[in-house]
């Protein structure tokens, strides 16, 4: 809320202000069809970044959306609305932030040479955009060997499953009912070296703790990625504990959460911003002075 002013200005963005609108952790759907209404029909509202209630936001207010892309439409779940001649249109961005970011800490070939895996920990929104980024066919063999999703329940495991089914792929997937932390350590043990194990359940940020615990190893020199950057960070703290003696690469999730922002900004405000590391330096240098 502190930063987008002065990314506003620095992208020419005159008149330009943010409102919050605070839900709590899977609010009633009346609540969401609510700030969607609102959205839709006040004139100075020109759109929405979504973060926490994607899917939610998503199956509460599909009827309202005049426009629903095709990202949007596969994954089920809203990440940006913007607004184009009247019309509501819901957006899933989460895809083209999620590669963008994964592309930039293991680049093109990654897969084919290191024969990694992937393990991501929570099946939501983020997850279905990575694995989609991930495992398409269009990928050719540069695909990981193998993913695993977990989750504390199952229908949003039952949810992945359904939206992996309609993804081109030869990529094999499990799907991990892990109610407590102590089952998601038992996969990292079969994972093979230089696999990329995400924190992508929130916990850290929405919530105290990791999903995982302090027995975890992580597969030597592993791509350790928590998509928070805010909070407890207590992922990324396990991971660096085993940094120099596992060999890990160790990231947090503030170039996701730049990639996300610019990509919803460019949507909502009808602009081209382009997604390269000068971009990213230039916004991450305004958000830093602020904060300080």
């Amino acid at each position: 809320m502190q930063v987008f002013p002065a990314w506003a200005e620095h992208l020419g963005l005159n008149d330009a202000a943010i409102a919050g609108i605070d839900f709590p952790l899977h609010a009633e759907p009346d609540a969401y069809r609510r700030a969607a209404a609102f959205i839709r029909d006040d004139p100075l509202s020109l759109g929405a970044l979504v973060t926490t209630h994607k899917i939610d936001f998503f199956n509460a207010c599909r009827d309202l959306f005049d426009e629903i892309d095709p990202h949007a439409a596969l994954m089920g779940e809203t990440s940006c609305l913007s607004k184009r001649g009247g019309k509501l249109i819901c957006h899933a961005k989460d895809p083209v932030s999620s590669g963008l970011a994964i592309d930039g800490f293991a680049p093109p070939g990654y897969w084919r040479e290191t024969g990694a895996a992937v393990f991501a920990i929570g099946a939501g929104g983020s997850t279905i955009a990575i694995t989609w980024h991930l495992m398409r066919a269009a990928r050719g063999d540069d695909v990981p060997s193998r993913i695993v999703v977990s989750n504390r329940s199952t229908p949003r495991l039952q949810s992945i499953r359904d939206v992996h089914g309609q993804i081109e792929t030869a990529v094999p997937v499990d799907y991990v009912h892990a109610p407590t932390p102590a089952h998601n350590d038992a996969v990292l043990t079969g994972l093979p070296p230089g696999s990329l194990v995400i924190n992508a359940t929130g916990l850290g940020k929405d919530a105290p703790g990791s999903p995982l615990t302090d027995a975890a190893v992580f597969p030597e020199r592993a791509l350790a990625w928590d998509l928070n950057y805010r909070g407890d960070l207590v992922f990324l703290d396990q991971a660096r504990r085993q940094q120099a003696g596992r060999g890990l690469t160790v990231i947090d999730g503030w170039t996701y959460f730049i990639h996300g922002w610019t990509q919803v900004i460019a949507e909502v405000f009808d602009i081209a911003i382009d997604p390269g590391a000068r971009t990213i330096a230039e916004l991450t240098e305004i958000a830093n002075r602020v904060r300080q």
